[in-house]
């Protein structure tokens, strides 16, 4: 068959020119995008035809969920994460064989923002439907009828809603919420035999780590006597204690921790090594609060970090600062972190890392200076930080005092303390007006 040809003569015909015409404004019309009567005659938002589908997340290894930190919808507590909403987020990601990454938004908005730039794969938090449907989002996996809430997928993202919705099941939330109040209860339980806090008092022999305490020691700036004060407190001195979240050894290390540190998983349990590895822990976690140049302050800051994360000890330093306390005084910043279990400042603005359970490192602080009072600790023996050296190769030169030791410091009182009540920061700043 012949094909036509394309005359590009002249038409002449108003015949043609009106074909012509018609012709032109259905090819207008067809290059024009769909208007939307609820805009006023803007073009309509381009609907999302790629989405966060399950090819690009099973390729990328991980599921990412953004959701609000809180007791029940995510937190992180000594390296484990923790919360409800979390929980259901990791059962489903579970299910497609993948990890899970959290980005924890401000508010509402930013959890909804996060996911329609595809910063996040779903918003693992019930949110209203009609705020869903207003910002062209789809509800999936958890939904509450009666509430009308739901979780949230970005418009475009079929397969992944289909996905969530057939895995959420009613009894799911209860099943993984009582989960996670076992986990809360067994949090403090440490699998581990508790050797005597001395073996010799008058000898002065604490454990039979004293050796290894001396040798982190000289890398870390401490009295000995703190670290084994510090130990006691993780594990009372058993090399074999595990706790609940996973943390290994005599110092307590948790597994992620130990590869940063460059500690096999073989030498975990490993007493030499698990020392060796914390004393490279408090030294780099030193260099995090060398803004702090008293020793003893900076050593509070370090043990809270230890316990509770950097990350929540820089979010009450934060406040601190923001509330015009002293961020390099732990007395000042304890408050913060003792509040940090509030929603009134883990949802301040200054806040990165959100909800904490403050009262169990403040008490760690606490515990640890005491048994390091106990065990004779020495608060000469506490130096500035020293000159950066390999753990493996200790100096042989004794520690120097720094020149601003706070020996002879007179102690003031905990403003913690049963005897004095605890203010909140406008109080405080009351008092002083």
């Amino acid at each position: 068959m012949t094909r036509p040809r394309i005359s590009l003569l002249p038409l002449r015909t108003p015949h043609t020119w009106c074909s012509l015409l018609l012709s032109l404004a259905l090819l207008c019309a067809c290059g024009q995008h769909k208007r939307d009567p609820g805009t006023n005659g803007a073009f309509a938002k381009a609907p999302q035809t790629e989405g966060a589908t399950l090819a690009r997340i099973s390729e990328g290894g991980e599921l990412i969920i953004a959701t609000l930190s809180g007791p029940d919808t995510y937190f992180d507590y000594q390296g484990k994460a923790m919360g409800l909403q979390y929980a259901l987020a990791e059962d489903f990601a579970a299910t497609l064989g993948v990890g899970i990454r959290v980005e924890v938004a401000t508010d509402t908005l930013h959890l909804l923002r996060l996911l329609q730039r595809g910063e996040a794969d779903l918003v693992a938090l019930p949110l209203p439907q009609a705020l869903l449907a207003k910002h062209h989002l789809q509800a999936a996996g958890v939904q509450h009828k009666q509430g009308r809430t739901a979780w949230a997928v970005a418009d475009g993202a079929d397969d992944l809603a289909r996905a969530l919705n057939a895995w959420y099941s009613e009894g799911m939330e209860q099943r993984l919420k009582q989960q996670e109040h076992t986990r809360m209860q067994q949090r403090r339980q440490v699998r581990r035999q508790v050797r005597a806090p001395f073996i010799s008092r008058e000898k002065g022999i604490i454990s039979t780590y004293d050796a290894q305490f001396k040798q982190a020691a000289q890398h870390t700036g401490w009295d000995w006597r703190l670290i084994a004060a510090q130990c006691y407190q993780e594990s009372g001195f058993d090399p074999n204690a595990r706790s609940w979240a996973g943390a290994c050894g005599l110092m307590q290390i948790m597994p992620a921790t130990a590869r940063h540190l460059g500690l096999p998983d073989d030498k975990l349990f490993a007493p030499v090594e698990n020392i060796a590895a914390a004393a490279r822990y408090l030294r780099e976690l030193q260099h995090t609060f060398s803004d702090i140049s008293d020793p003893m302050e900076r050593a509070c800051f370090v043990l809270a970090a230890y316990n509770g994360g950097p990350g929540h000890v820089q979010d009450a330093r934060a406040l601190a600062r923001k509330y015009r306390r002293n961020d390099h005084k732990w007395q000042e910043v304890s408050y913060y972190v003792l509040h940090l279990s509030e929603a009134r400042y883990y949802r301040d603005p200054v806040v990165r890392h959100g909800y904490m359970i403050g009262s169990e490192t403040y008490q760690y602080v606490q515990s640890v200076m005491q048994r390091w009072a106990m065990y004779g600790g020495d608060v000469q023996l506490m130096r500035s930080l020293p000159a950066a050296s390999r753990l493996s190769q200790p100096s042989s030169s004794p520690a120097s005092n720094a020149a601003g030791s706070t020996a002879g410091r007179q102690r003031k009182r905990n403003r913690f303390s049963k005897q004095q009540q605890i203010l909140t920061p406008e109080e405080l700043q009351q008092a002083q007006e």
